[in-house]
């Protein structure tokens, strides 16, 4: 030290120097041997002899809908942890988490990944374009289809079909196998639906919370299997819910308790692995519902899928401005096709609302049928 002191004397630079200099000679010692430091160095540039930094940001883009969750969790923690100090769930609590917690919290298969917008700057009219475009363009062309209420396949579907099915051999059951078919369609909106698989030898049920007891058939909460029924279509007193139960029970084979559950514990209460043709007109309900499937991995057991999609307002627990949820909605259908569904047919409601817009090139629904190329 008094040798380094030395040379500080004879070098002429003031003692006052000494100790600022020390330090920054012990931080580059000691900055090069810690772990990371390289990393700290990476992005470096000289230019005219000093050196750049550059901070690069990967702060993932969020969408309004996504976004709610985070403002929302700290609450939602702290009403948890009151539960737990109470020994378990408060009498009177929710049975269902609050949606945008489910959303954050559920751990599925797949979750709802929101597209890019369609424009570099959000806007009504181009969202629209792309949506459209998506849902009126067949990604799988089958060359025998199943038109409504026909059981023989045709080699082209007929002009005013509502919805079809893909007949080709390879996506049909069968013949020999099981065949289950299920419609949650309320006004008898199903029937040609139903008529088609019930021909086709599926075990049927339909599910509508309307429907009042018919008879030959079984109606009620309880689920129970139709072997042996004669092929007859079972009804149910039960709707499709999309918000997952805040603590699952385990549901026995058979009997759920509820009028409304997800397609999941209704397809274990049934003891159906697969679902081979799905009729769905779920009144708006539609696009929690699709999301429901898609993060529990339920799209993977439905082999063919016919859907009603209501456009005049932004549907159940779905919120935004009219951008953001045109662009919700096209993520959710992005999200199908990627669970293995394709688009097979579309066809055109009536009227021209579009989130409460009268839009000239969209109709108020689509009957949108897709078949699973995965199974």
């Amino acid at each position: 030290m008094r040798g380094l002191g030395s040379f500080f004397l004879r070098s002429g630079i003031p003692l006052l120097l000494i100790p600022p200099v020390l330090l920054v000679l012990q931080l580059l010692v000691l900055g090069s041997r810690l772990p990371g430091a390289e990393r700290l160095w990476v992005g470096a540039e000289e230019q005219d002899g000093a050196v750049a930094f550059s901070v690069i940001s990967i702060e993932p883009e969020r969408s309004s809908i996504q976004g709610e969750a985070q403002s929302r969790r700290t609450g939602v923690e702290e009403e948890e942890e009151e539960e737990e100090e109470d020994g378990g769930m408060r009498e009177g609590a929710p049975g269902y988490e609050d949606e945008n917690e489910m959303h954050e919290r559920q751990a599925g298969p797949r979750a709802v990944e929101v597209q890019l917008w369609a424009a570099e700057k959000p806007s009504f009219t181009t969202e629209l374009d792309r949506f459209i475009m998506y849902i009126t363009r067949p990604q799988l062309n089958c060359s025998r289809v199943l038109s409504p209420g026909q059981t023989q396949a045709a080699l082209l579907p007929a002009a005013s079909a509502h919805w079809l099915l893909c007949a080709e051999d390879w996506l049909l059951p069968a013949a020999d196998g099981p065949c289950v078919a299920y419609s949650f369609s309320m006004g008898r909106g199903d029937a040609d639906f139903l008529r088609t698989v019930s021909q086709l030898g599926c075990e049927v049920h339909s599910f509508d919370p309307s429907k009042s007891n018919a008879s030959g058939s079984h109606l009620g909460n309880s689920l129970a299997s139709n072997h042996g029924n004669g092929g007859g279509v079972i009804q149910h007193k039960m709707w499709l819910e999309w918000r997952a139960p805040k603590r699952r029970r385990h549901k026995t084979r058979g009997n759920l308790g509820s009028v409304s559950q997800t397609l999941a514990d209704i397809m274990a209460a049934l003891g159906h692995h697969t679902v081979n043709f799905l009729y769905a007109d779920l009144l708006s309900a539609e696009w929690r519902v699709f999301q429901n499937w898609i993060e529990e991995g339920t799209l993977q057991n439905i082999h063919h899928l016919v859907a009603t999609v209501h456009l005049q307002w932004a549907g159940f627990e779905v919120g935004g401005t009219d951008e953001e949820v045109l662009r919700f909605w096209f993520s959710v259908l992005r999200e199908l096709q990627a669970s293995g569904l394709k688009l097979v047919h579309s066809s055109a409601g009536e009227g021209h609302s579009v989130l409460k817009q009268t839009v000239a090139n969209a109709y108020s629904s689509y009957t949108l049928s897709w078949v699973n190329t995965r199974h």
